[in-house]
Order: C-alpha cells, then sequence, then structure tokens
C-alpha cells in the first residue's frame, strides 16, 4: 500500500486514471472516508485533511469539492535547532514566523567533555523549543486546527507550553526536514491535500 497527498484539483483525474489502470472503479462512502474499488481488486481509500470526516455522496467530484481548508488554521513545525509557524485563513498565509538557533552537534570526547558538551546541547535546544513556543503561543493562540510537522519529540516539547495545551492538532503529520520557508510552503499545500491510500494486487 501507498499513500500519496492530492489537491483538491486533481482528486477526479487521479480517480479517473485508477480507472484507466485497473478497470472500472466503484465508489462508496464509509466511516467518513470516500472507498474505491477497481475490477481488479485494486482498493483505494481517500480521506479530507484536518481530521474532517466526509459524509457526502459516492463520487469523485463530491469529495473533491470537499478538500477545502478551514477559514483559520495553522502550520506548527519544528526540528532541533528550527522552526516554522504560519497562521493562515483558507489557502492564504496571513502571518508566519521562521527561527533558525544553533544546537550542537554531538561529540567524539570522552568523560567530562562529553557530558559538557551534552549538557550544553540540551540546553540549547531548550531555548529553541522555547522560543518555538513563544512565537506558536503569538500566531497560533485561539486558532482552529493546527497541522504540526518535523520531529515528534521537538513538537511534543513545543506542544508541552501550557499557552498551547488549547490548540486542536489534527493530522496528516508532515515529516520535513529543517524548517525554512519553503518546507512551510510546502507543507501548507500537503496540509490541505486529500490523503489517499491505494493497494494495487
Amino acid at each position: 500500500m501507498r499513500s500519496v497527498r492530492v489537491p483538491a484539483e486533481r482528486v477526479e483525474r487521479w480517480v479517473e486514471n485508477v480507472g484507466g489502470r485497473h478497470g472500472e472503479v466503484t465508489l462508496a462512502v464509509a466511516d467518513g472516508v470516500l472507498i474505491g474499488r477497481a475490477e481488479d481488486d485494486t482498493t483505494f481509500s481517500a480521506r479530507l485533511p484536518f481530521g474532517a470526516a466526509y459524509d457526502g455522496p459516492a463520487d469523485a467530484a463530491s469529495f473533491a469539492a470537499a478538500v477545502v481548508a478551514p477559514p483559520d488554521w495553522g502550520v506548527l513545525l519544528v526540528r532541533k535547532g528550527g522552526f516554522a509557524i504560519g497562521r493562515l485563513a483558507a489557502d492564504a498565509l496571513r502571518e508566519h514566523k521562521i527561527g533558525q538557533r544553533h544546537v550542537q552537534g554531538r561529540t567524539k570526547a570522552g568523560g567530562q567533555s562529553q557530558q559538557r558538551f551534552a549538557r550544553r546541547r540540551d540546553n540549547q535546544a531548550r531555548q529553541a523549543f522555547e522560543a518555538a513556543a513563544d512565537h506558536a503561543a503569538r500566531l497560533l493562540g485561539g486558532l482552529g486546527p493546527v497541522v504540526t510537522g518535523g520531529d515528534h519529540a521537538a513538537v511534543d516539547e513545543v506542544l508541552a507550553d501550557r499557552r498551547l495545551t488549547g490548540l486542536a492538532v489534527v493530522g496528516p503529520w508532515l515529516p520535513v526536514p529543517d524548517p525554512r520557508r519553503r518546507e512551510l510552503d510546502a507543507a501548507i499545500a500537503d496540509a490541505q491535500a486529500a490523503v489517499l491510500d491505494i493497494d494495487e494486487p
């Protein structure tokens, strides 16, 4: 099984392409997901972004029309030493902040030197997470859904800040490298796409 993210405007063509390769596709809706089965027993499931459930007709056009961004939502990407945060209105980026903090790499030194470097690295990482939490509290406070990505442990550290406990974090998780503006733009696009899992025999 493989998973792909498909923008709303390409969903119908994607389903048509499955039919072209695998035979006529029969669609159904179950548990908030659009389900498809082709003549050769290829199956796929299509899920709406932002954790939303689909309850419309069993056709690709109706599903595609339901792939929409909320009126107010955000993106939080964090890795050790860097973060990117965006606040959006539907598909428009209203405000964002990207930050980089130096976090020292591991050292091969042993003994006390290794411990000293480890303490310094932990302090640098903590300061980076605190900076990310400060900006997240300013940009994402009072928002609707927030999509997260980067490094799980780093995101958890930032979300542990008491000012962020009310955030409504939704899927899908976005695996990204060191978050900069290009990664933020890509994450915003991925967050708004339908998630399609296809299983070909």
